[in-house]
């Protein structure tokens, strides 16, 4: 049971984003795209949701192109969090979470969809704020509101665009254990673009570090992401150390020798 990118290309213009990028995700875990800015990061999750089509190339499910199915079938395979969401005036935060359940409505919600929403907003510490209004809410809030809601969905892959980038250090740990766990049964995996090396060290199970719009390195993050690759990768200089919790980077200061 995969989503399976194949030889993904893209360009907008002239200036080619993605060249024949290819990567598998499979349920039950999480896979991480790494990269400094302009390197494809958030158009490979963007190509991978549908929201900008690739030049050529396909993304399947099963074998199955995504591009054949209905938004329907395509809303309950891939839950989608982008990196900013614009919400309605005067959405409530239940109701903004609620949207995730649309793809199984018929005439209206059922009770497994508000047990599904309530059960998000609780996971992901926002229950307290189910009738705030949405345009209220802190930046931090807000991104807690769109993960609630990919969460209720319940999809088979959950799509992430830096999920992490408005939050402030203790909420990044939520998140992406939240992520973790909503994989760990096995029925739905996760693609995730990420700017932290070490969240990515701590919580996925493979990462795929882009440059210049190609994948430049590829594995469990604790054999690619080394001092060699975040050199080729980023530029930097680096360290890989040994904590309390397994490795993590440690980035120099200064140009690399």
């Amino acid at each position: 049971m995969t989503l399976s990118v194949r030889d993904l290309c893209k360009g907008y213009g002239g200036n080619r984003v993605l060249s024949g990028v290819t990567l598998d995700i499979g349920k039950g875990e999480v896979v991480s795209v790494l990269g400094p800015n302009g390197s494809g990061k958030s158009t490979l999750i963007k190509a991978v949701c549908g929201v900008v089509r690739p030049d050529s190339g396909d993304i399947l499910s099963d074998g199955v192109p995504l591009r054949g199915m209905s938004p329907r079938e395509l809303s309950r395979k891939i839950g989608y969090v982008p990196q900013s969401f614009v919400p309605s005036d005067y959405m409530t935060v239940f109701d903004a979470v609620l949207i995730g359940r649309a793809p199984y409505m018929s005439w209206s919600y059922s009770d497994e969809d508000l047990e599904k929403a309530e059960e998000a907003m609780d996971r992901m510490g926002i229950f307290g704020l189910s009738e705030r209004y949405v345009n209220d809410l802190s930046g931090g809030q807000m991104q807690k509101v769109v993960l609630a809601r990919a969460l209720a969905q319940d999809p088979e892959y959950y799509i992430l665009d830096e999920p992490t980038s408005a939050l402030d250090l203790k909420n990044q740990m939520v998140a992406m254990r939240t992520v973790r766990d909503a994989v760990s049964g096995g029925s739905s995996g996760a693609l995730v673009a990420l700017h932290d090396l070490n969240l990515a060290m701590r919580f996925c199970d493979r990462v795929a570090m882009l440059k210049d719009g190609k994948v430049y390195a590829e594995g469990p993050p604790e054999k690619t992401i080394t001092e060699e690759s975040i050199l080729g990768v980023y530029g930097a200089a680096s360290e890989i150390l040994e904590g309390r919790e397994g490795l993590f980077v440690h980035i120099l200061e200064g140009d690399p020798d």
